[in-house]
């Protein structure tokens, strides 16, 4: 189906039935330990809501929001929801962005202006992108999969359509990070004829060194990485355990309560971002509520766990993508993959290591990610 202009417009009933749950919250008891070390820290949450129900404009950002250029367009019986803003240069690449879990397509609201129109912010215009932003389904405002689920193979075939069919590229750029670096993979595996390149900010957990049995086969470096990772999973991995497993259960508690829902989510915004413990660091307030809407205006926080679940349940291996790849890796990242196993997957052209930035990396520093974008694609523009 062709694009159609898209408006955010949240009715205002959903506004004041969020501020009465916001009034009528109930609040576990506090942590005896040190704070977060138990999970979200009882103060910092309440500061937040406190900050939601009486000052935050959820209007101010709905108006922001609609200054790009918003579509959604009907691909699979899903209602794809992107922006694709044009670029201005003599030859502009486009590149389709996948965002992860859980953030948004707000990962790369501060880099569309970059990438759009580098010369009106001290770029080349010879670098400039058309970009594509979709909001993954079941995420933001895409629909939800009308029958059972979607996995990272399947957006993949959704995005190779918005591209070709919808929007009538016939070879394009892809990144992401998260979900969306899984979501590049099997894009670039399933349509190599169609990628100039594609930029990844990480590999996923890379189960195979995770679970393999015989450490003697692995390099130093991977073996490093079994150890951390193994330890990282243990200390972090509960709400993948939970989200693969039992997504529906939690999702009871989390459409309800919007305390619940952002508790949850800052949690994994402190702990993975390179805050250095202290959100405000990174992120402003706005930022992160702004973020915590998009998931309550909808109640969609049932269907982004659920990509968890299927993405367990029927995701096929992949073999090793030979379309050009760059890997970018921020400081404070989680599980930076070893560079002897992502050579032997990947025919990595780049592979750089960048001293700020944790996992939500065009968000948090939305200029390194960006010249490493733009210097990775430069030479497979000629191509």
């Amino acid at each position: 189906m062709a694009p159609e202009r898209f408006h955010i417009q949240v009715e205002e009933t959903v506004l004041e039935d969020l501020k009465t749950r916001l009034d009528h919250a109930r609040w576990p008891d506090a942590w005896a330990g040190d704070a977060w070390e138990g999970g979200t820290d009882l103060a910092a949450l309440r500061s937040l809501a406190g900050y939601w129900r009486t000052r935050f404009d959820w209007r101010a950002q709905e108006a922001a929001l609609n200054r790009l250029a918003q579509y959604r367009s009907r691909i699979g019986g899903i209602d794809v929801h992107f922006v694709h803003e044009r670029g201005a240069g003599p030859e502009p690449l486009p590149i389709i962005l996948t965002h992860g879990w859980p953030d948004s397509y707000l990962r790369y609201q501060k880099v569309i202006p970059l990438l759009a129109d580098p010369a009106a912010h001290g770029g080349d215009p010879a670098d400039a992108f058309d970009v594509v932003v979709p909001s993954v389904p079941g995420f933001g405002f895409s629909s939800r999969p009308e029958t059972g689920g979607i996995n990272n193979q399947g957006i993949s075939e959704l995005w190779a359509t918005l591209m070709t069919d919808i929007l009538g590229y016939r070879r394009f750029a892809a990144g992401g990070g998260d979900v969306g670096s899984g979501v590049t993979r099997y894009l670039a595996s399933g349509h190599p004829d169609r990628l100039v390149g594609i930029h990844l900010t990480d590999l996923g957990i890379v189960r195979d060194l995770v679970n393999a049995p015989d450490p003697t086969l692995l390099s130093g470096a991977e073996r490093d990485y079994q150890r951390e990772a193994r330890a990282w999973i243990a200390r972090e991995g509960a709400y993948m355990a939970v989200q693969s497993t039992r997504p529906q259960t939690l999702a009871f508690g989390l459409t309800d309560s919007p305390v619940g829902l952002a508790a949850w989510i800052l949690d994994k915004f402190r702990s993975w971002s390179d805050c250095q413990g202290d959100l405000a660091d990174r992120f402003t307030a706005d930022e992160l509520l702004t973020n915590i809407m998009l998931y309550w205006i909808a109640g969609n926080f049932g269907s982004s766990a659920r990509l968890y679940y299927e993405n367990a349940r029927a995701l096929p291996p992949l073999p090793r993508i030979e379309v050009p790849t760059g890997v970018a890796l921020f400081a404070a990242d989680i599980l930076p993959p070893p560079r002897d196993w992502a050579e032997r997957h990947f025919n990595v052209q780049r592979w750089t290591k960048l001293p700020r930035g944790g996992h939500f990396t065009a968000w948090e520093e939305p200029e390194l990610w960006v010249e490493d974008v733009r210097a990775f694609f430069r030479p497979l523009r000629r191509g």
